[in-house]
């Protein structure tokens, strides 16, 4: 899932739950005995956060919104790692099971009800609820088959592959049933599927056909698109054949997208918009006093970014040098206003599994100079690229100056996320960038956050060219840590967060908070997500 976009660049990428909540109840259902032999996880409740089942059968009124990236890559679910399309593919597909985006908690979708497993962990099984796409055909068991199967298929590249390497084959048992065959036993099964939205396979069987539908994207989620622009947004209209637990409430979704803070800002309180991501930090205080806005602790993070095979940067002292030159304290103050947290591990401290890695980057020039000359690397200059997202811009002057203190001297080249994935990162010069990311959209889970950057093939062999013994171990461990439970998986996982903090390939400099504002008095169970992206799941148009 990338810049996740305050969040996501999810894309960074670029190129490309449920429990009471506001007073809503969401009945969860009872983990079955075979989900707990296999290591428990959250049980799927049938039921939306936002509304009861079929109380949207006249849904009404259009919701106006403003995202803070642009559509920077397809919507093919498969391969959409954009902050503004996975936020709508949320809206436009449907998993097996679901997560909540505001809750993170997980809800049946396609599934009739809760996946069932063996004995052993190995053979789960899901039953399908009828349910058809939104040009009339139906969801049958073997889309769902085809739609995992091309994910595992290496040659398509899928950037989502990496979190579901714990399965081994998929197959339709029966028109409405689908029989999943794992390698290894993976507790998480449940929650995890639902990386996976599933996709008409008549519309996705080929190469050609897969171009054209990620443009044109056909989904049996609660909305369909309309149209979209990679300098506007996206609008979408409801999904009339939708039967599933979360309906449509509004005839219509316009998203606008402007990285632009002051764009947002006036679209909230012009009334041109009913919501907006990433309200600016400075005018938090001032846009609270009108309106509702949510402030999040979030995964979502800048960090840095390494061509780990260009000398110097494949000494990971000089890596760490640059790490320790950097007052983040004093980029956090400038520009996020204080809304923000150093990094003291790869996952936010939120999260329930953070542990402090071995190494903190705390602010330390002197460290940093010494490491530098230990490596060689004095009178170090290079070009920083960066993407034009607002906290990622307003960071990057105050990295510079603090480089500049140790006699490191960096240009800065900041573009669109689509430039900087497609044309700069790829090129043989680069060398250093500053962009934030949040793989949490797919799922807040310490497995999934670490596969994302350092197991997925697209950035950390690709992008990072991390591919020394350092980086297997890491993806070694990785996979250790997915077959296990409760202590020894938490052990694992501490010794990939320390790994990862000493050999930094790409790693957090802060992580931040995700500041929604939106108008109460024009919307119904609104609430802004921990996550990259706007969400109108079960939110209804006052007015």
């Amino acid at each position: 899932m990338s810049d996740r976009r305050t969040a996501l660049d999810l894309t960074g990428m670029d190129r490309r739950n449920f429990l009471k909540y506001s007073g809503i109840l969401g009945a969860a259902t009872a983990i079955t005995a075979g989900l707990a032999a296999c290591g428990g996880g959250s049980s799927p409740s049938s039921s939306s956060s936002g509304s009861a089942v079929g109380t949207a059968k006249h849904p009404s009124g259009t919701i106006t919104a403003t995202a803070a990236f642009q559509l920077s890559s397809g919507f093919d679910p498969m391969s959409a790692s954009s902050a503004v399309a996975t936020a709508i593919n949320q809206h436009v597909f449907e998993p097996l099971v679901d997560l909540d985006p505001i809750t993170r908690k997980p809800f049946l979708a396609l599934a009739k009800q809760e996946p069932t497993a063996s004995s052993d962990g190995l053979t789960w099984t899901v039953k399908l609820r009828e349910a058809k796409f939104s040009d009339g055909t139906p969801v049958t068991a073997d889309d769902v088959v085809w739609s995992f199967q091309r994910v595992l298929d290496p040659a398509n590249k899928a950037l989502v592959a990496a979190f579901v390497t714990f399965i081994d084959s998929v197959s339709a048992t029966d028109a409405s049933t689908v029989t999943f065959t794992l390698k290894t036993p993976f507790p998480l099964f449940t929650q995890r599927i639902a990386v996976i939205k599933i996709v008409p396979k008549a519309q996705t069987a080929t190469a050609a056909l897969s171009k054209a539908f990620d443009s044109n994207p056909v989904g049996s989620g609660p909305f369909k698109v309309d149209s979209a622009s990679a300098t506007t947004g996206v609008v979408m209209s409801n999904n009339s054949l939708y039967n599933g637990s979360r309906p449509a409430l509004v005839t219509q979704i316009v998203m606008n997208t402007t990285p632009d803070d002051n764009a947002r800002l006036n679209d909230l309180v012009g009334g041109q918009s009913q919501a907006i991501e990433a309200v600016p930090y400075l005018d938090v205080s001032t846009v609270s006093s009108k309106f509702q806005v949510d402030k999040r602790q979030a995964f979502n993070l800048m960090f840095l970014m390494f061509n780990c095979s260009a000398p110097p940067f494949d000494d990971k002292r000089v890596r760490q040098a640059l790490f320790y030159a950097i007052d983040t304290d004093k980029v956090i103050k400038t520009a996020l206003s204080g809304y923000g947290t150093a990094a003291t591990c790869y996952l936010d401290e939120a999260n329930s599994a953070y542990q402090k890695a071995a190494t903190v980057y705390g602010y330390d020039p002197a460290k940093a100079k010494s490491l530098l000359a230990a490596a060689g690397a004095q009178n170090l200059s290079f070009e920083l690229v960066t993407t034009n997202t607002a906290f990622i811009a307003n960071s990057a002057p105050v990295v510079l100056d603090s480089w500049k203190q140790i006699g490191v001297n960096a240009t800065l080249n900041t573009k669109p996320s689509s430039a900087v994935y497609g044309e700069l990162v790829p090129s043989d010069s680069f060398r250093v960038l500053a962009a934030s990311g949040d793989p949490s959209v797919f799922g807040p889970d310490a497995d999934l956050l670490l596969r994302w950057y350092y197991y997925n093939s697209t950035w950390a062999q690709t992008r990072a060219r991390w591919t020394d013994a350092a980086s297997t171990r890491a993806r070694s461990l990785i996979d250790q840590g997915a077959q296990q439970k409760g202590s020894a998986q938490a052990k694992t996982w501490k010794q990939v967060f320390d790994l990862v903090a000493d050999e930094v390939p790409l790693y957090p400099l802060y992580h931040t908070k995700t500041i929604t504002g939106s108008d109460p008095s024009k919307l119904t169970n609104f609430h802004g997500a921990a996550t990259t992206g706007l969400y109108f799941l079960g939110v209804g148009r006052k007015g």
